[in-house]
């Protein structure tokens, strides 16, 4: 792609851009940024995505970005063998996965479960002259709250779902004392952001009412701690390497646990796997991961989501535990062909099981990454993957990529200045 000639008149105040259409507002952008007509096709091409579809999806839409779209093997969760859809551009995520199953397989894969498909609602209200009094009030009035959240969403009851609960809590605040209620919905094969969200809408001016205060925000929380996904492994020895692999694991779990710094990068190679089967079943990758990360950080230090010890007979055992809002119905899950394709290959047929499909990918993930840094170290088996995408940067096509690619490897020196220089001593032109 040729460098682009940017429009020295550009302006990025365009009067009912919103209204255009997807080739309207790409010819705009084009003309704006001085895209060549090859970039500019490259957007356009949507893939097996409707355009049409796309601009109902997110506005002001031109284009899409295709994610790679790899498949896990070996993975045996609850005694069923699954295919593992994963949506990712990141080297090594996928093949992870199914190094760490293939280790676990023979022993039974792994075993999961759900604690329930409840998700939270808060309405905020502040100057509450009396708020420990008003918090009796709210709680007192727990059936007319049923009612009024019932009502909001038939649909729903009638799959079994609805309003459970009701919290209220005091919370200090440097504006002073706040009255936090919270809603708890069970919103079932839903990922339930916009059920809940409608609850606490409607509920708001009651609150205000029943409190004498007046009321902000209304809206779900992602930190969805009443739906937590957990999965669990054990690793035989003699799959892994022995003793020393097994404590190196676990000591690389110990400082995970330990060091929020370690804690960063452990829980961000789970979330690797867990956010690429998010994302490739359509669902809020966003919310999984602001969710998941407020839960390492519930004891007051964000710490491993994940724990690794040693069994009575020696082996390792893992295991995971994190929020998993995740749904079948609504949004793109519904909408995606892409997604709905995933979920197809997945067979899932329950919110709660994808959830908790989706916890034994993070925990797979999360083992062969503490392997490899117990052993070789992370570089060698991501770099030689990571190499090929270095080869493509430099301009290599076709058979030169692996060609390239192996001689990086080989070398040691993963970068795109050495694999343009072996690019063209294969090609001939090298200096």
């Amino acid at each position: 792609m040729t460098s682009p000639t940017r429009n020295p008149a550009r302006n990025s105040r365009i009067s009912g851009f919103h209204k255009k259409s997807p080739a309207e507002r790409l010819a705009i952008v084009a003309d704006f940024a001085g895209l060549d007509a090859a970039s500019a096709a490259r957007l356009s091409d949507t893939g097996n995505l409707d355009l049409g579809l796309a601009d109902r999806l997110v506005e002001n839409v031109v284009g899409s970005m295709n994610i790679p779209l790899g498949i896990a093997t070996n993975m045996k969760i609850d005694g069923e063998d699954l295919l593992i859809p994963m949506a990712t551009e990141e080297s090594s995520v996928v093949a992870a996965v199914c190094n760490a199953a293939r280790q676990c397989y023979d022993a039974g894969g792994f075993t999961s479960s759900m604690s329930g498909t409840l998700m939270i609602a808060q309405i905020q209200a502040v100057e509450v002259a009396d708020p420990h009094a008003a918090r009796l009030r709210i709680l007192g009035r727990r059936d007319e709250i049923k009612a009024v959240c019932d009502g909001c969403d038939p649909v729903l009851l009638s799959f079994g779902g609805g309003f459970r609960d009701v919290e209220v809590r005091v919370l200090d605040s440097q504006g002073g004392p706040m009255l936090v209620t919270h809603l708890i919905v069970d919103t079932r094969d839903a990922m339930g952001a916009n059920a809940v969200n409608s609850m606490a809408e409607r509920l708001a001016p009651h609150i205000a009412e029943w409190t004498g205060g007046r009321v902000y925000l209304r809206i779900l929380s992602n930190l969805a701690d009443r739906r937590l996904a957990r999965a669990h492994a054990v690793w035989p020895l003699d799959q892994i390497g022995g003793e020393a692999v097994r404590d190196g694991i676990v000591s690389a779990y110990h400082f995970a646990a330990a060091d929020p710094y370690r804690a960063a990068t452990h829980n961000k190679g789970i979330m690797n796997g867990v956010s690429a089967v998010v994302l490739a079943t359509g669902n809020d990758t966003r919310a999984v991961e602001a969710g998941a990360h407020a839960y390492a950080a519930r004891s007051g230090q964000y710490g491993s989501l994940t724990r690794f010890e040693v069994t009575a007979d020696g082996q390792l055992s893992g295991s995971i535990e994190l929020p998993m809002a995740v749904g079948l119905i609504g949004g793109a899950t519904k909408a995606h062909p892409t997604a709905q394709a995933c979920l197809a290959i997945l067979g899932v047929t329950s919110a709660e099981r994808l959830a908790r499909v989706i916890a034994a990918v993070g925990l797979a993930q999360n083992f062969s990454a503490l392997k490899a840094l117990a052993t070789t170290g992370i570089q060698k088996g991501h770099m030689a993957l990571h190499a090929q995408n270095i080869a493509m940067m430099a301009g290599a096509v076709g058979d030169e990529i692996d060609r390239v690619a192996a001689i990086l490897v080989e070398r040691g020196t993963v970068r795109q200045d050495v694999a343009q220089a072996v690019l063209g001593d294969l090609r001939g032109t090298g200096g």
